[in-house]
């Protein structure tokens, strides 16, 4: 009998995240505020310059902007938290050549988070990876907007990229960052997680980013993969690839809410090349992501009337000049599921370079759309051809995950015939 459903289940068509078993289970938080990680007794603050271990029994204070440099590496024990200190908006940057080991575990993961007693979205910095992998910008990219109060001798430990693609900048496992995305001065934010140009070789795999005031995860540049990914009730993007990224996003989560998402636009994913033509060399790469087993859904209390009050965007935006690949995933309770820039023109080209197969459109407002356009049927025939597998449905929520309701331990797997569908080995 385990068998013939072992058979029954590798069979049928499998979209959005999977696994045997629930792999949210024991490593998330999706009630954080609720959570006393007790008080700091150390410290991190000003130059990390040669390898350090932060251990579990410490809480520790990150104070300001804290950078790792001089190659060294920063290890983090399993269970470990790292607060970020709210009045001086803390943040830790992890310099190229330099490296970040925080493989924490299923059942004793890695925290960041605030230090305030009422926890906010943008509380604290947040943390940035760079590394010396190529993006599509003329010369090397830098982050000193994020430190305007670094001294100028310190402006070499904000640059990022170089040739390396096959670098890795370390791990992150079994990691949570809640309450990050500090507002910069002069505008802007910090994102949960920045990795810009980041080498292939680092590993990025169960990693959290709740409550983010600014995207939970931006890519900017380099080759990465990232597996077992979730961004919850991030105010900005959940997921932003740009000047070049080739990324693999893989058997991830991002949860919206239409009640704290930013009136400038909030996507689940974002796929663009670049912000401004003049910043990038077109002879180089650029932006591709393949997406698979993605999970993106909106929880609204009333969709139809948040829909109306324009509080429900897009889940999906593609920029010209940059190209998605997405499978076996779904789109669930969005205005509409994707949109396309208003520049891309709609072209045998072009939708080559934009694909959506196996996907299952659930409860959207509209499918794929072009940015402005109100006659979107070309678009429409194209995607909805039999060739592509694609789904569409009105479920409810309810009907379609098994357990979302339960704020311990949701479980956003499809529901599948009463048959857990699975890719896991």
């Amino acid at each position: 009998m385990f068998l013939f459903v072992v058979g029954s289940v590798s069979a049928q068509q499998e979209k959005g995240i999977v696994g045997i078993t629930n792999w949210l289970n024991n490593w998330t938080e999706f009630n954080s505020s609720s959570v006393d990680y007790g008080e700091p007794n150390q410290i991190l603050a000003g130059n990390i310059s040669q390898d350090i271990t932060l251990q579990k029994k410490h809480v520790y204070l990150l104070m300001g902007s804290v950078f790792v440099t001089n190659n060294a590496t920063l290890n983090i024990e399993p269970g470990t938290v790292i607060i970020g200190d709210y009045d001086t908006k803390g943040s830790l940057t992890i310099t190229r050549g330099s490296n970040i080991i925080a493989e924490g575990e299923q059942t004793d993961p890695i925290v960041f988070t605030s230090n305030r007693g009422v926890k906010r979205s943008g509380d604290w910095g947040g943390i940035t990876i760079l590394g010396d992998a190529p993006s599509n910008k003329f010369g090397n990219g830098s982050v000193a907007s994020y430190h305007p109060e670094l001294k100028p001798t310190d402006y070499a430990y904000t640059n990022h990229g170089g040739d390396s693609i096959a670098s890795s900048s370390g791990a992150l496992k079994y990691v949570r960052i809640e309450y990050a995305g500090k507002r910069i001065k002069g505008g802007g934010n910090f994102n949960g997680l920045l990795l810009a140009s980041v080498g292939n070789q680092t590993i990025l795999e169960n990693i959290m980013v709740s409550h983010s005031a600014g995207n939970s995860f931006e890519v900017w540049g380099g080759e990465v993969y990232l597996e077992k990914a979730v961004s919850y009730k991030s105010d900005k993007n959940d997921f932003k690839f740009n000047y070049g990224a080739q990324g693999q996003l893989y058997n991830s989560l991002a949860v919206r809410s239409p009640y704290v998402s930013s009136s400038d636009g909030s996507r689940c994913l974002l796929v663009k090349s670049y912000d401004k033509k003049e910043e990038v060399d077109f002879t180089k790469k650029g932006t591709s992501v393949v997406a698979q087993n993605l999970t993106f859904i909106n929880k609204s209390e009333d969709l139809k009337s948040d829909v109306e009050s324009g509080l429900v965007k897009e889940a999906v935006f593609i920029a010209e000049n940059a190209s998605l690949e997405m499978d076996k995933s779904v789109i669930s309770g969005f205005n509409p599921a994707v949109l396309l820039d208003e520049n891309i023109v709609v072209n045998q080209e072009n939708l080559e370079k934009i694909k959506f197969v196996n996907m299952y459109f659930n409860n959207c407002n509209g499918n794929i759309f072009t940015e402005y356009n109100y006659n979107n049927e070309d678009l429409e025939n194209w995607y909805g051809n039999r060739a592509f597998y694609n789904v569409y449905s009105k479920g409810k929520d309810t009907e379609t995950y098994i357990n979302i309701e339960n704020e311990k331990r949701p479980d956003f797997r499809l529901r599948i015939n009463k048959i857990l569908a699975s890719t896991d080995d």
